[in-house]
């Protein structure tokens, strides 16, 4: 059996504001797109790039209703949302040169969710031979890719679809 180890992520789990949801703050504050890494607005969802990525360019797909339950959702907002993930992998694939993307969803602080009350895809880019030891034996990240970057590279790709 293999493990994967984030402890890089530890900063995030431990230092969030419990009673506070990031999501729904970037839908309060539509000012602050770029500052808080909004790829695109759409009718029922938006992008948003992930603080602490597991890869440059993993960034997440989230509905503006703030529930924890993907049964709760309508079915427009799911298809959407569904859409707008096969869209995100296009570009990851395009745009990044990705040879493969992870797509999932932690539904619930027992599934792993890092932010379980408002549900949302991650969409991780991968490539071939992009993991190693270095983050498990010197608690170090390696990210050879400018993040900013790869915001705008992402948000103009997605504005071509919204």
């Amino acid at each position: 059996m293999e493990y994967l180890y984030a402890p890089w992520r530890d900063t995030y789990f431990n230092q969030k504001d419990k009673n506070s949801c990031p999501f729904c703050k970037c839908n309060e504050v539509l000012d602050q797109d770029e500052a808080f890494g909004v790829i695109f607005r759409a009718k029922y969802c938006f992008a948003i790039m992930n603080k602490f990525p597991y890869s440059p360019g993993h960034f997440m797909i989230i509905p503006y209703e703030h529930t924890e339950n993907i049964e709760d959702l309508d079915d427009k907002i799911w298809i959407q949302m569904s859409q707008y993930v096969q869209i995100g992998v296009k570009i990851l694939k395009g745009e990044l040169f990705a040879q493969g993307v992870n797509i999932g969803m932690n539904l619930s602080t027992a599934a792993g969710a890092g932010i379980a009350p408002h549900c949302h895809y991650h969409l991780v880019p991968r490539w071939q031979g992009d993991t190693n030891f270095i983050t498990t034996i010197a608690n170090t990240r390696v990210c050879g890719s400018d993040l900013k970057q790869i915001y705008e590279k992402l948000r103009k790709a997605f504005l071509a679809h919204v």
